[in-house]
């Protein structure tokens, strides 16, 4: 048993599943202070009302994923002992900046906000809801920080044979990172916004408090808007950054081969990694590629096979995560327009309620498939060009991870299934009278 992949496969599962949550819990955290401020300002108990609800789903959402999210740390140290023994000084001091500074804030204000509705005035409880939404935030962006130094490492000097901090502006600025906290978080927002909106489309379709779910719709539906143009505005700027410190995930991206200028896009293509070509393409754009990475239609863009064969990232699994998870934005974009276009006439659009719906799940995917090409297409790097993953992974026996895989696999689909019943259940009843 390969100890290497079977490490990769419960890092993943583990991520993934506590990615499942993480998105909800930013984005549905704006939207529940920004309706507890209508409540302040307006006094109308129907956001008082929208506030509890959305709340209340919230914080379900929430403590599933702070069980999940705590494992992750663990793996450091159980599965990827000699990555953290040599890059440990830079990667551990920025997650032990988030969880002394933002978890615990975020924490500890979410019990003030759980158990001082009666013991705070109104407008210091809402504020308590931003200060929770700006924590989990911070939160964010301090991970992703991290991630974005293991994508593009800079700020640090090889001394004593491992890699020790130097510059901690140059970390904290880190371009890759910041690119990445804006399109995760806009992306979670996404998220949060289709959550609303589908709930909300649910007990519209049933024609239950049409007032309070109306204006949940419409809430959902601006924030929903801007952020998916955002996150594909975003999105562009991230693509050209990774062009230029990564060309082989773009090369992987696009299933591209040969380096060449005016470099195409394919609308359809098959890649065949074995004899380093595609087995179809259909429906060629000359140029794009070359737009697309460098903002020239003219610019040269280096094909898979000017790298080396055991520092290419696997293609096919980059090449489909990319055109899914584009494709979805699109679709989000679409909705969201459309949703706009119709925001004074929900009830009478019963088919666009259904797609708001059954599309609760796609931004889930799409999400899930961004976090699969960040961390597949920098394969075979844990941290590019400085470390193999293959080189970072625990001196253990392949059947202790396989063993503990299983026990991850098992609760962590209890957890799921729990959480998410939690949900769907407390979404379906509805707001309940005090």
């Amino acid at each position: 048993m390969d100890v290497v992949l079977l490490s990769r496969l419960q890092f993943a599962a583990a991520t993934m599943f506590h990615f499942l949550f993480v998105p909800l819990t930013l984005g549905l955290s704006v939207m529940v202070a920004y309706m507890e401020t209508r409540y302040v300002r307006t006094g109308d108990e129907t956001y008082l009302a929208m506030t509890k609800f959305w709340g209340k789903l919230f914080l379900i959402n929430f403590a599933v994923g702070i069980v999940t999210g705590i494992t992750l740390e663990f793996q450091f140290g159980t599965n990827w002992s000699r990555y953290s023994a040599y890059v440990g000084d830079i990667f551990g001091s920025l997650l032990a900046i988030e969880a002394t500074t933002s978890f615990f804030l975020e924490s500890t204000l979410l019990g003030v906000w759980i158990f001082g509705w009666k013991k705070l005035s109104k407008k210091a409880h809402a504020t308590v809801m931003w200060l929770v939404a700006l924590a989990g935030t911070t939160s964010a962006l301090w991970i992703l920080l991290a991630n974005g130094w293991m994508q593009h490492p800079v700020g640090y000097v090889i001394r004593d044979g491992r890699a020790e901090l130097e510059n901690f502006a140059a970390v904290a600025f880190n371009k890759f990172g910041i690119l990445e906290f804006f399109h995760t978080v806009s992306g979670a927002y996404v998220l949060s916004a289709f959550f609303v909106m589908g709930v909300s489309a649910y007990h519209l379709l049933k024609k239950q408090h049409v007032e309070f779910f109306t204006r949940s719709f419409k809430i959902a539906l601006v924030f929903g808007l801007a952020s998916s143009i955002f996150v594909a505005a975003i999105g562009d700027t991230h693509g050209v950054h990774v062009t230029k410190v990564q060309p082989a995930k773009l090369a992987a991206m696009e299933s591209h081969w040969g380096t060449t200028t005016r470099a195409p896009i394919h609308l359809f293509a098959i890649p065949d990694e074995k004899n380093e070509r595609n087995i179809i393409e259909i429906g060629s754009i000359p140029g794009i590629l070359s737009l697309l990475g460098y903002h020239d239609i003219n610019a040269e863009v280096k094909g898979l096979r000017d790298f080396p064969k055991d520092e290419r990232p696997p293609v096919m699994l980059t090449f489909i995560s990319f055109r899914a998870m584009v494709g979805l934005g699109t679709l989000f974009i679409l909705l969201t327009v459309y949703g706009w276009l119709r925001r004074n006439r929900l009830m009478e659009s019963p088919n666009y309620l259904k797609i708001m719906l059954f599309a609760i799940p796609l931004p889930y995917i799409a999400i899930e498939l961004g976090w699969v090409l960040a961390e597949v297409g920098r394969q075979p790097w844990i941290v590019y060009g400085l470390m193999r993953t293959s080189d970072a992974v625990s001196p253990v026996a392949g059947s202790q991870v396989l063993f503990s895989l299983i026990g991850f696999l098992v609760v962590y689909g209890l957890l799921g299934a729990i959480g998410f019943y939690l949900i769907a259940m407390n979404a379906r009843k509805g707001p309940i009278p005090e």
